[in-house]
């Protein structure tokens, strides 16, 4: 079924492509395929399909409706404003607040850190257990013909930690056995006597989550919302705004549905999965219950109490948050609020049975986990309002329904999900836009139960995670094959660096590996002043070379036989890259050209679609897209001069293409130059692609560079990938999104083309509220993800989360969740980087502390007291915008390349949260004294557990050895007392001289101490899908000052300390 916006297989719409700078396709138009169903009403959200009769058939042009372009729509790559409000500050719009000039911030010069971001995690299961009862144990339960619901293992080759071995194979859907270890008389707690029978489900037995970020589990819940009640509600205005600057309109509160019993009672009674989604990592983790309600089985009369109103609100101010949510901090007197544990995210003030089906914050999180009623209560916060996602990340275990009805509003479209509401048996209302739904007669069986006339044990109403098996609707033609396509630069300085030698080794190692099926097919090109073509034709004896010189006019030799069948040429290929690596070094040729060579990959690809990954080595300089220097070294300091915006749109319009052709683009950098990664970075950042940054790769040189880029190679080759995807997000009546960020192109207002999806990638979004939420006390958001399977199936992930309508000031501050917050800045602050200026983009971080602080000051605080009061949830507020500031992307000062900035940069738009934090604010861990004190088991290996530290050298002692985690780089500094047993027992030295000044890996020695420091650095690295090389730093290395720059807590010349940080806020705040 066709969706608007979604061009059959042509290009970009000629109406966008204007407002993108790219040429207009000749005749493709954005068009929509018949409608084939009268449910699927042309809201179909991601249904990007292709519908065609001939397997094989690609056709470049379905006949079809025009769309006709929306004119406010910017459709740009990484963050893309979609409709200019007047209450956004824009990271287009200059800003009206002067640089603070009474004590200017320079901050940093050095790439700082930022928090330390284990991947957050649910403290409720994922689901509650099935009453046992409806089957013997073991009993097996034939399902419907056209039903299928099985969990799905997704492998995830970095494995995650998981404390308990995953249900080994038992995966019979009615084996319910499981202890209950929780009090029964909670069944209750949130029920008016005599108004509902007790929920049916038992309650969860508190099972640890594998993948859950480990270290003791957060104590209490989150804090009684409404014991302090604002006490005053003037804001002292602000005058210099930041991010949200514009924001002064009050929005006139306007209800959102005139219907009073949209108060949204939530959910009746869904029991839960069976015992094998207990140990799981369902992506439903912060999971929202099983409401109170039970339906009986079977047919009978439908009777329910919805959780009402008074429900809500006398179970909410039960409910415990952290206990200290509510305390006031003076941060000049406590400066040390960093946790020694991996920090966790707020817990949204939500019903417990809500809660336990709340979709896993590592998937889908929000910056304020209280949602304001009003845009003036958000604008009187002065936080910005946001979503992160990780939509595609790898999963332990994934509900899949297979089912020949997708149940979806009518209306807004959106997936039926746990937080719909049952009005009876045959009818549902939408969490989002509130219509009426029927439930289809194939809803009201439930497979697992074998029960007739339970929609709502449905798996689709159980986990805020599922993914669904696309019927042909979501066609427009048949699903493409995985394609992947190579393309070298093998000129005389590519050779020297002696890439080609580790990539070709690492796609014979993993060929197997390949995610695909019998229709794989793979190419290569290899380019220097000219163009190569490999023929792999099947029969050959030897793969033939054809080389295209006519660099203007690059057509395709022979295109039939240069993508070919992996399988049924795999020799071929295997000789060729046996033999790529010893052809051409021998070559003089300097030049480079790029652009021609990615233009005869976009026309090899465009047929079918797939992912292209370019090898490039230094400046194109020959032909289309050719680029001059523009980094002048000794300017590097002056924020005005840097080149942070493309020098051509050569690239840009080229990613449109590919985009429109369902081609990604992926950019291997390995330069020890500059090569103008603002211009070359387009290529991805349209494309849905991503950039890998080897700065000074040389094979002998610079042998770390060569380990990295084999593992991260392989993670690449073998991770699973979804291609020609769409990805649209939905939010309930009132809301509104308007600024996208990461790595996509927009094809209508609110759909995100992705070529490729992978589960290495992060997406962010701004929102606001547009009209007053005072009619209903809950919220949701879902994103949903349609893409083809490398098992060529069409397959949709939809995540839903669920949070809480707040209507006063304090309760927005207390839902604060600083991480994610910091991370949307940070999208944010990139944006202002490149349509503004860097300097602009620092003010903007700094006014963000100030503005929220001061507001909070005036409009919460009762008594003004000396010091800088913060709200318990922001007390790391300021400490990770001072990391941001040192941030690569951020700093000042000439030690930053252009090039590693702006790679910096597209790390900030394109890594999950997790990820960004830790490269912003790095974890601190002393190693010399580690124990099996704290420690967790994973897989009968034990890992230690170390306190976390502060970034600041007072933390350090030169009789010890700390361990700075920084995501992409590990560094080991070893103070010069160092206790012998360390040097011994773990580095394998006598004494601290002997230290070889490049050591980069530890030996492997059969002592305990050497065991359990190489366990924790191993797990370390295999949390994440980059391989982080490891530094071991003595007091001469020359890596130590990389090491004290990421002391974010210090003084540098050119950044403040935390200190002198906390003073310059505290004197603008109090002003």
């Amino acid at each position: 079924m066709s969706q608007p916006g979604i061009p059959a297989s042509g290009g970009v719409p000629t109406g966008l492509q204007a407002q993108n700078g790219a040429a207009p396709a000749s005749g493709s138009h954005y068009s929509n395929g018949p409608v084939q169903n009268a449910l699927m009403t042309s809201q179909v959200s991601v249904s990007q399909g292709y519908n065609s009769q001939l397997p094989g058939s690609y056709p470049h042009l379905i006949p079809a409706k025009t769309l006709n372009p929306v004119p406010e729509q910017s459709n740009s790559g990484g963050s893309q404003t979609l409709s200019p409000l007047s209450s956004y500050q824009g990271p287009g719009q200059t800003l009206y607040r002067p640089p603070v000039a009474s004590n200017p911030v320079t901050p940093s010069l050095h790439s700082g850190s930022v928090s330390r971001v284990p991947p957050p995690t649910s403290q409720n299961p994922a689901a509650t257990p099935m009453p046992s009862g409806s089957f013997p144990p073991g009993a097996n339960i034939p399902p419907p013909l056209n039903w299928q619901y099985n969990y799905s293992p997704q492998t995830n080759h970095y494995p995650r930690a998981s404390s308990q071995p995953a249900m080994s194979g038992n995966t019979n859907l009615t084996n319910h056995q499981y202890v209950s270890s929780a009090d029964t008389s909670l069944q209750n707690n949130f029920i008016k006597s005599g108004s509902t029978p007790p929920l049916v489900s038992p309650p969860l037995p508190t099972t640890f989550q594998p993948g859950a970020p480990l270290g003791p589990p957060p104590t209490g819940g989150p804090p009684p919302v409404r014991a302090l009640p604002p006490q005053k509600s003037t804001l002292r205005a602000v005058s210099q705004p930041s991010f949200n600057s514009a924001s002064k309109q009050e929005a006139t509160p306007q209800p959102t549905n005139k219907n009073p019993t949209v108060s949204r009672s939530v959910g009746y009674s869904y029991p839960s999965l069976p015992p094998g989604y207990q140990h799981t990592t369902p992506p439903s983790m912060a999971g929202m219950p099983p409401s109170s309600f039970s339906y009986p089985s079977g047919p009978q009369a439908f009777t329910q109490t919805p959780l009402g109103a008074n429900h809500l609100t006398a179970s909410m101010s039960g409910l415990s948050l952290h206990p200290e949510g509510l305390r006031v901090v003076n941060l000049l007197q406590e400066r040390n609020m960093l946790p020694s544990t991996p920090l966790q995210p707020p817990v949204p003030n939500l019903h417990e049975d809500i809660q336990k089906l709340n979709c896993n914050p590592e998937l889908f999180r929000c910056t304020l986990t209280g949602i304001p009623q009003t845009q003036a209560l958000l604008n009187k916060a002065k936080l910005p309002l946001g979503l992160l996602l990780h939509p595609f990340k790898d999963l332990v275990q994934l509900p899949v329904v297979t089912s020949s009805t997708i149940v979806r509003c009518r209306s807004c479209r959106t997936y039926i999900n746990p937080f719909v509401s049952f009005l009876d048996q045959r009818r549902w209302k939408c969490n989002l836009c509130y219509r009426v739904n029927d439930v289809p007669e194939e809803f009201m069986y439930n497979p697992l139960t074998r029960v007739y006339g339970e929609p709502h044990r449905r798996p689709e109403v159980q986990n805020a995670t599922i993914e669904f098996m696309a019927p042909s609707e979501y066609m427009l033609r048949p699903p493409q094959p995985p394609v992947y396509l190579f393309v070298f630069d093998v000129s005389h300085n590519a050779v020297e660096t002696g890439y080609l030698n580790s990539v070709c080794q690492s796609l014979l190692d993993n060929l197997d590996l390949l995610p695909g099926n019998t229709r794989t097919k793979i190419g290569f090109i290899t380019f220097d002043s000219t163009i190569h073509f490999y023929s792999l034709q099947e029969g050959l004896s030897q793969p033939q070379m054809l080389i295209v010189s006519d660099i203007e006019d690059v057509f395709i030799p022979m295109p039939e036989n240069l993508l070919v069948n992996l399988n049924e040429s795999k020799e071929l290929v295997q000789d060729l890259l046996k033999t790529l690596p010893q052809m051409f070094t021998k070559t003089l040729e300097t030049q480079s050209a790029l652009g021609p060579a990615l233009q005869a990959a976009y026309k090899l690809m465009s047929p079918t679609g797939g992912r292209m990954s370019v090898f490039q080595t230094q400046l194109p300089t020959l032909g289309v897209g050719a680029l001059k220097p523009r980094e002048e070294p000794n300017q590097r300091s002056s924020a005005k001069e840097i080149h942070l915006t493309p020098s051509t749109d050569f690239y840009k319009k080229l990613a449109l293409d590919c985009s429109g052709q369902q081609v990604a683009v992926d950019l291997f950098l390995l330069s020890g130059q500059y090569s103008d990664l603002a211009s070359l970075g387009c290529i991805s950042r349209y494309s849905a692609g991503s950039v890998y940054y080897y700065p000074s790769y040389h094979h002998q040189h610079n042998p770390v560079q060569v380990q990295k880029l084999q593992k991260e190679l392989h993670r690449y080759l073998t991770r699973k990938i979804g291609f020609e995807a769409v990805m649209r997000i939905r939010c309930t009546k009132g809301l509104s999104i308007h600024t996208f960020h990461g790595n996509f192109f927009v094809r209508s207002t609110d759909l995100l083309s992705l070529p490729n999806v992978n589960p290495d990638a992060g997406y962010a979004v701004q929102m606001s509220v547009e009209e007053s939420l005072t009619d209903t006390q809950l919220v949701s958001f879902q994103s949903a993800l349609l893409y083809t399977s490398s098992k060529g199936e069409r397959r949709i992930r939809v995540h839903t989360l669920c949070l809480p309508v707040v209507s006063t000031l304090n309760e927005v501050f207390l839902g604060a969740d600083v991480q994610a917050i910091s991370g949307l800045l940070a999208n944010m602050a990139v944006d202002r980087s490149v349509t503004a200026s860097l300097s602009d983009a620092r003010d903007a971080l700094v006014n963000a502390v100030i503005d929220s602080l001061s507001a909070y000051r005036s409009s919460v605080l009762s008594n003004q007291q000396p010091g800088l009061m913060v709200p318990f949830s922001l007390r790391l507020f300021p400490l990770f915008v001072l990391a941001l500031l040192k941030q690569k992307s951020f700093q000042t000062g000439t030690n930053a390349r252009l090039d590693e900035r702006i790679f910096a940069m597209c790390q900030v738009k394109n890594q999950p949260l997790v990820y960004l934090m830790l490269t912003t604010h790095p974890n601190l861990y002393r190693v010399d004294n580690l124990s099996d004190e704290g420690a967790i088991n994973i897989n009968d290996r034990t890992i230690p557990q170390p306190p976390i530290l502060q970034l600041s050298v007072e933390k350090l002692s030169r009789d010890g050895a700390f361990l700075m985690d920084a995501g992409s780089v590990l560094m080991l500094w070893v103070g010069r007392n160092c206790g012998h047993t360390f040097l011994s027992q773990v580095l394998g030295v006598e004494n601290y001289a002997l230290i070889p000044q490049t050591m980069t890996d530890l030996p492997e020695l059969d002592t305990p101490e050497s065991a359990r420091t190489i366990a924790f650095i191993s797990w370390l690295r295999e949390q994440r899908p980059f391989y982080p090389i490891l530094y071991v730093i003595r007091d001469e290395s020359p890596m130590k000052t990389n090491f004290l720059q990421n002391m974010v807590e210090d003084r540098t010349e050119s950044a403040l300390s935390y200190y002198e940080f906390l003073l310059h806020i505290q004197q603008q705040v109090n002003k």
